[in-house]
């Protein structure tokens, strides 16, 4: 027989599968349980999966929220109310302001800021999950922030012209997205506090490192109530997420006022988000504000902290204007009056994202940053799908914001003792490059 002619033939006696033949019963008896482990693997993902799918609206809703009301606020930051009500009309700014060259709504370093905090987090949590070392997260979303410091030191050059993965040498996988390297009027607090020489820290609190009280920490927590959900993804309880987000806000705001407002927002979402819209807004905030005084009781700026918080609710069961209301509460560039004027925001059109947001921006004071926390909560509360197509259309970044919301909903799938390979996730958060 020629040999072309063999290797045409199909009968090889490989080909015979009988458990008897080349010992196959045997193997089976010592090998199968590999592929069982394997398929309980892909089962615990998928019901990880499925259990965790109810929350994939709001925490959609919050973080794209965070961003509508950023970008529709940066575009009149720093403007006087005259000039915005001059510009865009007796009702202010509406719609987007789209950037004439990029054909989109930019965001500023408040949502640049967010999406590191979300990247910190999650590094933090594959972390734990493949090593079973416990750390605090707010040791990895500093590192996360040193890397959107890196993004403003390159401005305009897209992937930050970075020679080598070795002069890169990051942990965030955000450092491979190009629009990220632009600065969007970057707070001089956030850029001081990490060009510092000070260390990654165990407690921000007691070791502060300034005494600013800029609005700067408080729009960049909301992440943290998104992906650690008490009695699930968060081991510990309630309390001590809200003063984890006071610990965030601290890496670059060392006065109180400046941390113990983003341990209010943190509360605030975390219940919306644990309740799933069950639980009266005006009740989860006054809560939110008596396990904040308890926290920090002692402080001395606690009562004006309070004070700006029951003013707020006060504000939003009245009939006058929102921009006298929100006169009475600050402009929001320090993070108080930010809280302040995002919390009577929210509260006044519970039930209304786009009125929220808009009456969120339009005032002469830190408008995206009290769009973006309005934003977080509004779309937290009412869900993605209360998000009108006006504001994703058009959206900067829109997709990156999508794919850190999936992350941020789901968690990490992998775990020290298991088999699962989830290659995207690895690409991510092991490896720290874009998937």
């Amino acid at each position: 027989m020629e040999a072309k002619a063999f290797f045409r033939r199909v009968d090889f006696a490989v080909l015979d599968h009988s458990a008897d033949q080349y010992n196959y019963r045997e193997f089976s008896r010592n090998f199968s349980h590999i592929c069982r482990e394997e398929e309980d693997e892909k089962r615990r993902v998928s019901g990880r999966i499925k259990k965790t799918e109810v929350y994939l609206d709001a925490i959609r809703g919050s973080l794209i929220g965070g961003a509508v009301g950023d970008a529709l606020g940066y575009a009149v930051e720093f403007r006087t109310e005259k000039a915005i009500f001059e510009s865009y009309g007796p009702n202010g700014i509406t719609s987007y302001a789209l950037d004439p060259a990029a054909g989109k709504a930019l965001i500023s370093d408040d949502t640049q800021m967010t999406l590191f905090t979300a990247n910190g987090l999650l590094v933090w949590e594959t972390r734990e999950a493949m090593s079973e070392i416990s750390a605090k997260p707010r040791m990895y979303v500093d590192l996360a922030y040193r890397d959107w410091l890196k993004t403003q030191r390159c401005p305009g050059q897209r992937g930050g012209g970075f020679e080598s993965d070795a002069e890169r040498d990051g942990q965030s996988w955000l450092l491979d997205v190009p629009e990220l390297f632009e600065r969007r009027a970057p707070g001089n607090t956030c850029l001081s506090a990490l060009a510092g020489d000070r260390g990654i820290s165990a407690d921000y609190l007691k070791h502060p490192v300034n005494q600013s009280k800029g609005c700067g920490g408080i729009m960049r927590v909301a992440p943290l109530a998104l992906r650690c959900r008490p009695g699930e993804s968060w081991s510990g309880s309630l309390r001590e997420l809200d003063l984890e987000g006071a610990q965030l806000a601290a890496i670059t705001h060392g006065h109180s006022l400046g941390y113990m407002p983003a341990a209010v927002v943190t509360h605030v979402i975390s219940r919306i988000l644990t309740s799933r819209g069950q639980d009266d807004l005006k009740e989860i905030v006054l809560e939110a504000a008596d396990t904040i005084a308890g926290i920090f009781a002692g402080d001395r700026h606690l009562d004006e902290l309070m004070r700006i918080i029951h003013l707020a609710v006060e504000l939003s069961e009245n009939d006058r204007s929102d921009l006298d209301n929100i006169h009475q509460l600050g402009e929001g560039w320090v993070a108080e009056e930010t809280l302040g004027i995002a919390l009577y925001c929210s509260l006044k059109y519970r039930e209304d994202f786009s009125a929220g947001v808009i009456a969120a921006v339009n005032h002469r004071g830190d408008s995206d940053s009290t769009g973006a926390v309005t934003g977080n909560i509004l779309g937290a509360l009412l869900g993605f799908h209360a998000i009108e197509d006006k504001w994703t259309d058009d959206l900067e970044l829109y997709d990156v914001l999508l794919e850190m919301a999936e992350d941020l909903c789901h968690g990490c799938p992998l775990s020290a003792s298991g088999s699962f390979r989830d290659p995207a996730w690895e690409t991510k958060y092991v490896h720290m490059h874009r998937a």
